[in-house]
């Protein structure tokens, strides 16, 4: 390593492909390198959805490490990809850059993907960046959500040292529809003040992009609403639609909560965008 390079961590990377094989949904590409694997598929169901479990056995990244998730999804296979346990940014290190995490995604012909992640944790001192990029093919399906909770509250820790910067990029046929970059530092503003996070530590977003999305933002409303009446009303959030994309946004005290909000939003639209019930990963449950 030259001197004032930073040190290197893990290197990790992940390749999925998924194409439909008769009435199946097949995992047919799994390359991989560093600590990144997927379990078996699952069928829960029926052989039109592949449910795939991303895993990640360090349990977390420290400055330097980088892992970058990549899937592809032809036409006519439907995959959903989740996480079984929250993904963990720890303190950096000076003498190392920050941690890094990349997911890239495919959505060919008339695929569906749906990106589901337990959500990532940034501890007091982490310094990580996190990027989703997501392109679909003028007939593709895709509903994703990511989660973000800045320090750990349970714990009385708050991101105050330390810097994150997320960013999701949504493309259809090749042209940019959505596009959100952030940027927190401890100690800015704009953790606090009322025009950004209001002192919440929890921020998380659902986005669908399908024909009908816009014409679904009032069921995601009414699923919304009761969840937040069951929750107490914890933190705050807003549905909105346009075109072909769906947004609900969750921002508020409780990682479990905005997992709530956003699962409830997914089982009540997720009939009209994809056709199906909602069907809980086995994982979530245990």
């Amino acid at each position: 390593m030259s001197e004032g390079q930073p040190e290197r961590g893990w290197q990790a990377e992940l390749q999925l492909g998924f194409a439909r094989d008769g009435a199946r949904t097949a995992l047919v590409e799994r390359r991989h390198s560093g600590p990144l694997r997927v379990q078996r598929p699952f069928y829960p169901e029926g052989p039109d959805v592949c449910h795939v479990y991303l895993l990640h056995p360090p349990g977390g990244l420290v400055s330097g490490d980088e892992l970058h998730v990549s899937a592809q999804v032809q036409d006519g296979a439907h995959a959903l990809l989740t996480t079984p346990a929250a993904a963990k940014l720890y303190r950096s290190r000076a003498a190392t850059g920050p941690a890094r995490q990349v997911q890239s995604f495919g959505v060919h012909g008339a695929g569906v993907l749906e990106w589901l992640p337990q959500e990532t944790i940034a501890f007091r001192g982490a310094r990580a960046q996190l990027s989703t990029r997501v392109e679909l093919s003028e007939h593709a399906r895709f509903i994703g959500w990511e989660i973000v909770c800045l320090g750990r509250p349970a714990a009385g820790e708050r991101f105050d040292e330390g810097s994150l910067w997320p960013s999701f990029e949504l493309l259809r046929a090749g042209k940019s529809s959505y596009l959100e970059r952030g940027q927190y530092a401890g100690g800015q503003a704009v953790l606090d003040a009322p025009w950004g996070l209001a002192g919440q530590p929890v921020s998380g977003t659902l986005i669908c992009a399908a024909p009908a999305a816009h014409g679904c933002v009032e069921v995601a409303r009414a699923a919304l609403a009761e969840v937040l009446h069951d929750a107490g009303a914890q933190g705050r959030a807003a549905v909105s639609g346009w075109d072909d994309l769906l947004v609900a946004r969750y921002l508020g005290p409780s990682s479990e909560v905005a997992r709530n909000v956003l699962s409830a939003i997914w089982a009540a639209v997720r009939p009209g965008l994809l056709g199906r019930p909602a069907c809980a990963p086995r994982i979530w449950r245990t």
